[in-house]
Formats: structure tokens, C-alpha cells, sequence
């Protein structure tokens, strides 16, 4: 059999491609809206068609450089975050998601300037395992926090994304917590972070939403007329 690398290639997508793929089969596309930044799609090479979306992107939140490094943000160029990673669970294969991560950040790389690359897990779906693979080092957990969720009145509650809810009726519930993946490539870069061991354990939920039954509606051709065959 021919090697992955003689099967697949890793193109630039648009956003819009990117939300076709997660709204099919990421574990948060109820969420609907993520963001987005530089991201990439694995094709296979003989249909031209998207298997994997990998959507990269400046730090979320300034806290979040402050918490891992201990300065403000605005003094760290290159900083980045993995926001999505997604796999169509119609085509698994051994090995593929770390092709397609592996490859993206080596993309990244050479396009961005990359100091460091910071990824979460969410503890309710899964361990982060193809992190690990890929040589990120482990931070432990993040801090309990909570999200506050709106009242509809009908029965169901809307998680408020923005904005102050004192005048707002509805309840606090507890978020759940992340597993903190990052590598640093700027030697001068020291993490506040303690280092702690993987985490083991039964994924409680795919990390891609395998159990649709949605067709192969997420099989896209490529969007570009000048293919780019980068790995």
C-alpha cells in the first residue's frame, strides 16, 4: 500500500470550507459560530475531495498568554492556538490525523512566525491522545470556571456567549474543564506551567462527532484550480 504522504496533501482553506466540514461532524458544531485564522484541509489526492479541517489561530484571550508565560500579550508575537481538529469518521485511517497535524503545523511554520502553539481538550470528550503523539508537552487542567446559561422560558437554556448577564433570568453551570497541550519553539519562551504526565483513560466521547448519521455530505472537492502538493 502507498504511503500516506503518496495519498493525501495539506492545502489553505477558506473559512467557509473549514465550517462545512465542523458543522458535519466537530463534537461543538452545535456551537455553531468558532473562530478562525489560518486554516488547512486534507485532501485526498486521486478524488481531490476534504477529509480533515485544521483551523489555527491568534490567542483567544489576552489572560491566556499572561497565564502561561507571565506577560502581556502584546508583548509576544506568534503566538498561536489550534482551535479546531476534525477528521470525517467515514475515512479513518492509522496514522492520518497525525500526518494532517504534523503537516499543518510545519505549514504554519513556514508562512507564520510561531513561537509557541497552545491546544485544549475538553476533559468531556476526550484525553487529547493525538496530541500526545505529536510531542505536545502536558500542563494539566484548567481552572474550574462556569458559563451562565439563558432562561428561554420554553424549557431550554442558551449558553450566553457575550456580554453581562445581571438583568438576564437564567442559571450558572459549571464549564468543563480543558487539558492543556503546548509546544514552544522559541527557546527564550519559559512556561509558568508545571509539566505533568499525560493523562490516560477511555475516551468518555469521540473528538469528532462519529456517531452521525449524516452521509458523506463533508466529501468537498478542492476549492483552488492550482493544487499545492506542500507534503
Amino acid at each position: 500500500m502507498n504511503k500516506i504522504k503518496d495519498r493525501y496533501f495539506i492545502e489553505k482553506i477558506s473559512r467557509g470550507t473549514a465550517k462545512k466540514l465542523l458543522d458535519e461532524y466537530h463534537y461543538l458544531h452545535e456551537e455553531g459560530n468558532f473562530r478562525s485564522g489560518i486554516n488547512f484541509g486534507l485532501f485526498d489526492k486521486e478524488s481531490k475531495l476534504l477529509i480533515g479541517v485544521i483551523v489555527f489561530h491568534t490567542n483567544s484571550a489576552k489572560e491566556g498568554v499572561k497565564g502561561c508565560f507571565a506577560i502581556d500579550s502584546y508583548k509576544l508575537d506568534g503566538f498561536y492556538e489550534l482551535g479546531r481538529l476534525c477528521m470525517n469518521p467515514h475515512r479513518h485511517e492509522k496514522n492520518l490525523t497525525s500526518f494532517f497535524l504534523s503537516g499543518s503545523i510545519k505549514l504554519l511554520r513556514k508562512i507564520e512566525k510561531v513561537v509557541a502553539l497552545l491546544t485544549y481538550a475538553d476533559s468531556d470528550h476526550h484525553q487529547g491522545y493525538i496530541y500526545q503523539a505529536c510531542n505536545f508537552k502536558y500542563y494539566g487542567l484548567t481552572d474550574q470556571k462556569k458559563d451562565f446559561f439563558i432562561d428561554n422560558h420554553d424549557g431550554t437554556f442558551k449558553k450566553l456567549q457575550r456580554g453581562k448577564c445581571k438583568h438576564l433570568d437564567g442559571e450558572w453551570r459549571d464549564k468543563s474543564r480543558k487539558h492543556r497541550y503546548l509546544i514552544i519553539y522559541d527557546n527564550n519562551l519559559k512556561t509558568i506551567w508545571k509539566e505533568a504526565p499525560y493523562p490516560k483513560g477511555q475516551q468518555k466521547a469521540p473528538f469528532n462527532n462519529e456517531h452521525t448519521n449524516k452521509p458523506n455530505q463533508s466529501f468537498m472537492p478542492i476549492e483552488t484550480a492550482q493544487l499545492k502538493f506542500f507534503v
